[in-house]
């Protein structure tokens, strides 16, 4: 078997695979900067990460509902992806590099030990 052809020329796919890559690093970096260290994916447009220390308790989908309700971020809950996913997120690197750095400016503001955070859901923040 000779091997599977692309439809699209190399050039094309070198060129997706490097804003993915760039999209990665900035996400990667800025979310650091924020206080969430996110582990680096190898090679696909999207992250599994950790919920940050502070979080934990809340499980996924609590996260996940602070981050969109306070941060404007959405991410998808880890238990969505089974019962061992309940401690992560996933992240996708959808937005461009400017967005991306927007959200880790938005979810810094999350993560600060003095934030305010007022929700219409019964969750305590530790």
């Amino acid at each position: 078997m000779a091997g599977i052809r692309s439809p699209w020329p190399f050039s094309i796919i070198a060129e997706v695979r490097e804003i993915y890559r760039k999209r990665r690093d900035v996400m990667v970096d800025s979310f650091a900067r924020a206080g969430w260290n996110v582990p680096a994916p190898d090679a696909t447009m999207f992250a599994w990460a950790p919920l940050p220390e502070p979080f934990r308790h809340l499980g996924s989908l609590e996260f996940s509902k602070l981050l969109i309700e306070h941060a404007d971020v959405a991410v998808a809950p880890g238990i969505g992806f089974g019962e061992h996913g309940d401690d992560h997120v996933r992240l996708a690197l959808v937005e461009n590099e400017h967005r991306i750095r927007q959200a880790a400016r938005n979810i810094k503001k999350l993560l600060q030990p003095d934030a305010k955070i007022e929700s219409n859901s019964p969750v305590k923040v530790a």
